[in-house]
């Protein structure tokens, strides 16, 4: 594998949250009876004329303005004409020579040590989406249902700048992160409004890129970089057995973990592109490309930069709690309740325990018990000794089965305020002395597990309230007396 430079680019189709398509006023809603949705317009019946959606444009626009690319301020739409059963048109309405958005950039990071990498954008461009083929369903048969033709697309071309699949599956989540982020696509995989298809291939270091092939229609990070991993072991063991690679598009087997030739992958002449004569060429005055820059939300960069300056972040755990809009709205809110003091622990609260419970109820952020308030409210009890950390995953059980009640009415109806009154802990740690010469005699001998046992039983006997701190420095000082 060393001996091989694995070189991917990855084209994303993202699915436009518009209420109607992309030339036609038929709806865009998921879960219709098949063919319900699909208008005369989509089905380029004779007689009728596409009108372009202006939603559409504007999410182009945005897309382009957050990724720092060029917003063409006249593009042109085409027909890219071939027969597939569920493209009754026998074309499909797209952009080829001159797109609306060419240029810009997506960062990427593999971890917390890793550098950031910019993965460059060859172009994003508007098109109409296809219907869908239906297999499942019909034994023997193909079902055609045509409510997703017509469906405003924004097609999203890297540069050839990825070099692993962890790269590829980090500008994929990157890139979903983005544009919901700025409102543009709801991001829902399972529905189809964000796919990718991967371009892979393999080459000896210091030699011309080899031949790629073209790995179609991937709609989980999971199966992205699965069938990555599966192309590049085709490839190499094909050339190493002496064959050659052809240009191909392929598709993955989530079951077998393997990719598969489906047809001889096509160049671009072969579509038989021109200027679709329906439709004139798309202005965009500059006027209108500032009024979108303006309704334009902190992008995630500004946002992560802002995270580290003003709140002490790591760039890692600034880029951790930007990794979605909802996320970093949840962190700026619990540090507001907390204080900008305590931003590394309400960081390590959501990125910690907080995600890690909604992981396992296979919750998303929004739909978290435990609102943003009431973490923040809970750190700032721990900032300022009420709780400890300790008790403090009690009281987030609480809050988190315990709908509305605050950290502060949680700690006061189930007796948790922490144990400070030195008095107090000293009485309680010479009765564990006293209960313990064993222990007490094995840390003499120097054995140090024999503290921390110590320190065990005191915290046991306060029941977990007692102050750790004070705990371990008075212990210590008489056990050295």
């Amino acid at each position: 594998m060393n001996t091989w430079e694995v070189v991917i680019g990855l084209e994303t189709h993202t699915q436009l949250s518009t209420a109607s398509k992309i030339f036609s006023g038929a709806s865009t809603a998921f879960g219709a009876a098949p063919n319900t949705q699909a208008s005369l317009v989509d089905l380029a019946l004779p007689g009728v004329l596409p009108v372009l959606n202006k939603g559409a444009v504007e999410c182009a626009i945005r897309f382009g303005l957050a990724v720092g690319g060029k917003v063409a301020q006249k593009s042109v739409f085409a027909r890219k004409n071939y027969f597939y059963p569920d493209l009754p048109k026998g074309y499909q309405i797209s952009q080829y020579e001159r797109p609306v958005v060419e240029g810009g950039a997506v960062a990427i990071t593999l971890g917390r040590d890793a550098p950031e990498k910019r993965i460059r954008l060859t172009r994003a461009h508007l098109e109409e989406d296809a219907g869908k083929s239906l297999h499942e369903d019909f034994h023997g048969k193909t079902g055609i249902d045509l409510n997703r033709a017509g469906t405003p697309l924004l097609e999203i071309v890297t540069e050839p700048d990825m070099r692993s699949a962890e790269e590829a599956v980090a500008y994929a989540r990157a890139l979903h992160a983005l544009v919901t982020w700025i409102g543009i696509c709801d991001g829902n995989m399972q529905e189809g409004s964000f796919r990718c298809d991967a371009n892979v291939s393999i080459h000896r270091p210091g030699t011309p890129f080899g031949t790629r092939r073209e790995i179609k229609n991937l709609n989980s990070f999971r199966f992205l970089k699965e069938a990555i991993e599966s192309e590049i072991r085709w490839q190499i063991e094909t050339l190493e057995d002496g064959g050659e690679v052809a240009q191909a598009t392929v598709l993955f087997d989530p079951q077998t973990g393997e990719t598969r030739a489906m047809r001889t992958k096509e160049d671009a002449h072969d579509y038989r592109y021109f200027p679709d004569p329906d439709l004139l060429p798309l202005a965009i005055p500059e006027d209108w490309i500032q009024a979108v820059k303006a309704d334009l939300p902190e992008l995630p960069d500004e946002k992560r930069a802002r995270f580290v300056a003003g709140y002490g972040l790591s760039a890692y755990d600034a880029a951790a709690l930007t990794a979605s809009l909802t996320t970093a709205d949840y962190f700026e809110v619990a540090t507001r309740r907390a204080g900008a003091a305590n931003a590394k622990p309400c960081a390590n609260w959501v990125m910690g325990d907080l995600a890690a419970r909604l992981n396992r109820e296979e919750l998303s952020i929004a739909q978290s018990p435990v609102l943003a308030e009431q973490l923040g409210g809970l750190v700032a009890r721990i900032a300022d000794g009420t709780i400890s950390n300790a008790i403090a995953r009690k009281v987030f059980e609480s809050l988190w089965s315990k709908e509305g009640q605050s950290a502060d009415e949680i700690i006061e109806r189930e007796g948790l305020k922490q144990i400070t009154d030195s008095g107090a802990i000293e009485t309680l740690i010479d009765e564990v002395l006293a209960a313990n010469p064993g222990n007490v005699a094995e840390f003499k001998s120097g054995k140090e597990k024999a503290f921390n046992a110590l320190v065990g039983r005191v915290m046991k006997a306060a029941k977990g309230k007692a102050n750790p701190n004070q705990v371990n420095e008075i212990l210590r000082r008489k056990l050295a007396g």
